[in-house]
């Protein structure tokens, strides 16, 4: 995990030196051979740049271990990160949207084939920026470095359009078909449509982690799973397991006999710890509360899953 962090840091600088370079590139070429979408796009990419600029930074907080002001450490500082890129997104989303709008009303300046290089090498930069990040985004499970992804992402759709607005609008002038020029800024318009579900998306899962969401029904249930078959289990009276930027906080009510010493049950939180992070490395904390067990009680395979109860009057038993 501490390798992937490395990398996803790495990838974090890659792409805001990308994105500044690309900005100049973009941003000249549109205001050179006046090119609309080439131009909102440039303007995007200034947005990137802040966007890979507030990722890079929320990465290198995250990676700062727990203190005594955030003793579950700083992973929600990468979730943080993830919305101001989506609000980025989203201011840009508009932009694009606007400025496409008034280029249909505006005369339609001509095409030119600098401007077609220059959202082609764009599109295949940003497309190899794209792979490379989400790649080592989701390897280090980095809510930063995937924010950094996705924008890359909207950038492939932005020069995607630019390539076919400026392309069509190059054959419409060789075809003597002037109607075809109108493609650029109707591309830029389906892209800000793109970009602003990208920002959606975004935003609705970074609120989601910020507002404590639990994880999804299948992860837990295999977090479920792993505690069934600890035998000294055997009752699971409440599971529940939340996101914290990348890594996992999962807590736990179990019931266990009741005649069990403190340290034997000590020694059944330990065994339940080592089983979930053995097979989760991207849990970090494992809260576990143990409950009193009877015989004759209902067990583990006959109880109900994740049955949430009132506190039973456990003790609450930490490494």
């Amino acid at each position: 995990m501490e390798e992937a962090k490395k990398q996803s840091i790495f990838a974090a600088w890659i792409s805001l030196i990308s994105n500044v370079l690309l900005t100049i590139l973009k941003t000249v070429v549109g205001l050179l051979f006046n090119s609309q979408v080439l131009i909102a796009d440039g303007v995007h990419n200034a947005g990137d740049v802040i966007a890979s600029a507030a990722a890079l930074g929320s990465m290198r907080i995250s990676s700062r271990p727990p203190d005594e002001d955030h003793p579950y450490g700083h992973g929600k500082a990468e979730v943080i990160g993830a919305s101001v890129v989506a609000t980025i997104l989203l201011l840009a989303a508009l932009y694009v949207g606007y400025h496409s709008i008034a280029a249909l009303l505006a005369p339609i300046p001509e095409a030119h084939v600098v401007a077609l290089v220059a959202a082609a090498l764009s599109l295949i930069w940003k497309l190899v920026l794209y792979v490379y990040t989400i790649r080592i985004g989701r390897l280090a499970n980095s809510k930063g470095l995937i924010a950094t992804a996705q924008d890359h992402l909207a950038d492939v759709y932005a020069s995607g359009a630019a390539v076919i607005g400026i392309g069509l609008g190059l054959l419409g002038q060789m075809l003597n078909m002037p109607v075809l020029a109108y493609a650029d800024p109707l591309a830029g318009i389906v892209v800000a449509v793109l970009v602003l579900k990208l920002a959606w998306d975004m935003a609705r899962e970074s609120i989601d982690i910020l507002m404590e969401k639990a994880i999804g029904s299948h992860e837990l249930a295999a977090l479920e799973h792993i505690v069934r078959g600890i035998e000294e289990v055997k009752r699971i009276d409440r599971i529940r397991a939340r996101e914290h930027g990348q890594y996992i906080i999962i807590d736990l009510r179990v019931g266990v006999d009741a005649q069990m010493t403190i340290q034997q049950g000590h020694d059944v939180i330990r065994k339940i710890k080592q089983a979930i992070l053995s097979a989760h490395p991207n849990v970090s904390e494992v809260m576990i509360h143990l409950n009193p067990w009877y015989a004759g009680a209902p067990k583990a395979s006959e109880a109900e899953p994740s049955v949430s109860i009132g506190d039973s009057g456990g003790v609450r038993v930490e490494e």
